[in-house]
């Protein structure tokens, strides 16, 4: 159904300074080469292309002028979504007083890495409806307007920035204001209407993309990968934490930490940073919950970008990368943007100059988990080696440790290691075992000297005896058995001292009371339910697990930390070890729930 004349149906509702909302209310639309936001209003308020770390070209979100809407001109809805199974397929349902209205929209999957295709289908239930669509593509973060916009065989082609535009929706639109497209979309009772954006980086001269079949082509490509997780605890969440790690991870491997970038922590903090790039301890995670979850495609690509990344850099292995790699960008400011509220802008990330022994720890567990499985080739037990020679080298140097704070003496990051040479050792032929055991436990011989406090617990650092959640995982890894007295006293201080309302703080980074400083971090309450677990806990495991799950927006997606007075996400979104971690725990603590049922 063609719509009417736009020049005769001007828009009612203004979106042209759309947003922003809630964190709690965006969903996430992701081909594994780059994410887009979309918020309440029915704004693609975030895009950045042709992949994960490039400049945006949809930036509302941070008060840049691109965005892409479909509103209902009805000014009274209201709005509600959900993910289709297994997939970033997403739904969006709008409730008015002229009737109801839904419309499906992805990024078509799988994805061309230089060219992304966003599909938006409307359709109406019950009453006809008119709906305001505005299309706004500022590339740079929205400082490049479209130029060169004219019509070709029934579509708006355009250029901003370097990109290739190409926008088909069998409905008049006409250019308004300085460089956009406006109309208005008329649809009877049980219309349907697509739309179909391509942005690229060459010319696009390939015929245009048949809704029909890229629809069947994406929604087939979701389901086709899907894990089943029969029986699996809060199985609709574990799935599609799985897929969200799958549209999060380039082709290959490469695992986005998050789709955005400045979005703080704490308000007028400072703590606001660009996640748009693979942390090896995330990917690490990801791989981890992959093999849990019975995933080995995705197992595989995060163990091929490690031993890469091992093999290439060795002792100068960075903390992160982009997805494809490279070296992690220098910290730049974006003055232009006024930035998500109580935010600034910028992009690229300090942690490229970091050390983080923990890392080399973290590897050589995940590439135990692929050789128990047999899926460890010769490059990686290379890889093996190379991590092991690194901590060999280097785990008595200072380091910036989980939290990517000061150099120092990090309790966690010597643990960490513990636990990976004990993993790789366990597998690897007795003359290499030998010697790897002997560095674990020359390791875990120095963090007994230095890092235990009087109390018998582990402390955060050499030289500082605070709690710290961070020294939950190695325990759970495997570095000391979870009945040690130092594991024993340690997860009772973590529990007594960090946590408030069944949440857990990684520290009290002053004397302020919990929640003052920080939101709690929904990854360290996961690991209070994996070492409740581990440690004869069931009931204490899903109580942490039922708690910490509760801590996203009705989308289901996770940021890195929740403000529990007043249940808002903080922080980047979506966090991907969050997720990593929900799947883990979910199948670990159903596996255990297996067991006692077979006993």
């Amino acid at each position: 159904m063609r719509s009417g004349d736009p020049d005769e149906q001007s828009p009612t509702v203004d979106r042209r300074q759309p947003g922003p909302y809630a964190l709690r209310e965006y969903a996430l639309l992701a081909d594994g080469h780059r994410g887009a936001l979309v918020d309440p209003a029915g704004n693609v308020s975030w895009l950045c292309a042709p992949h994960w770390d490039s400049p945006a070209v949809f930036s509302s979100l941070l008060g840049g002028a691109g965005h892409y809407s479909i509103v209902p001109t009805d000014p009274r809805f209201v709005w509600g979504g959900y993910y289709e199974p297994d997939s970033l397929i997403w739904t969006s349902r709008w409730v008015g007083t002229d009737g109801i209205i839904e419309y499906q929209e992805a990024l078509a999957f799988p994805a061309d890495p230089s060219r992304l295709v966003l599909l938006r289908r409307i359709r109406t239930l019950g009453c006809p409806i008119r709906l305001s669509v505005w299309l706004e593509p500022r590339a740079n973060f929205g400082r490049e307007p479209l130029r060169d916009l004219r019509t070709v065989d029934g579509s708006w082609t355009a250029r901003t920035g370097p990109l290739h535009l190409r926008f088909t929706a069998d409905a008049p639109f006409r250019p308004v204001g300085d460089g956009a497209l406006e109309g208005v979309l008329s649809l009877p009772a049980g219309g349907r209407h697509d739309l179909v954006l391509e942005v690229s980086t060459a010319a696009l001269d390939q015929r245009v993309p048949d809704p029909d079949e890229t629809w069947r082509t994406t929604e087939h490509a979701w389901r086709s990968a899907a894990v089943p997780l029969t029986g699996c605890l809060a199985r609709r969440d574990a799935r599609f934490a799985h897929a969200l790690l799958r549209g999060m991870t380039r082709p290959g491997g490469g695992l986005v930490a998050a789709a955005t970038t400045s979005l703080p922590e704490r308000a007028r903090a400072g703590r606001n940073y660009d996640y748009r790039y693979a942390w090896i301890r995330d990917q690490c995670y990801a791989g981890r919950a992959a093999a849990t979850a019975g995933d080995h495609n995705l197992l595989d690509g995060a163990v091929a970008f490690i031993r890469d990344r091992l093999l290439a850099d060795g002792a100068r292995t960075a903390p992160a990368y982009t997805v494809a790699g490279a070296p992690v960008p220098a910290q730049e400011a974006l003055p232009w943007l006024p930035g998500y509220p109580g935010g600034t802008v910028h992009t690229g990330n300090l942690v490229r100059d970091q050390f983080q022994l923990d890392v080399f720890g973290e590897c050589l567990l995940l590439l135990a988990e692929a050789a128990r499985r047999q899926r460890l080739d010769l490059d990686g037990w290379r890889a093996v080696e190379t991590a092991v020679e690194v901590i060999g080298r280097r785990w008595r140097e200072p380091d910036s440790g989980m939290w990517e704070l000061e150099p120092r003496q990090w309790t966690h990051s010597k643990l960490t290691c513990v636990a990976g040479l004990r993993a790789v050792a366990r597998l690897a032929p007795a003359a290499q075992a030998g010697r790897w055991a002997g560095l674990a436990d020359a390791v875990l011989a120095d963090a007994g000297r230095h890092g235990v406090h009087p109390s018998g617990r582990w402390r955060r650092c050499y030289d500082d005896d605070r709690v710290d959640a961070a020294l939950l995982l190695p325990v759970i890894r495997g570095a000391v058995p979870a009945s040690d007295p130092r594991a024993v006293a340690t997860r009772h201080a973590v529990l007594d001292t960090l946590a408030e309302d069944t949440h857990l703080y990684r520290f009290r980074p002053d004397e302020r009371p919990l929640g003052h400083a920080e939101g709690a971090f929904l990854l360290c309450g996961f690991l209070a339910a994996l070492a409740a677990h581990q440690a004869g806990d069931p009931v204490g495991a899903a109580r942490w697990f039922e708690r910490n799950r509760s801590g996203c927006g009705s989308p289901g997606l996770y940021s890195e930390e929740y403000d529990v007075p007043q249940r808002l996400l903080r922080g980047n979104l979506p966090q991907a070890f969050v997720h990593a971690l929900l799947l883990e725990t979910a199948v670990t603590l159903s596996d255990a729930a297996d067991d006692a049922d077979r006993r």
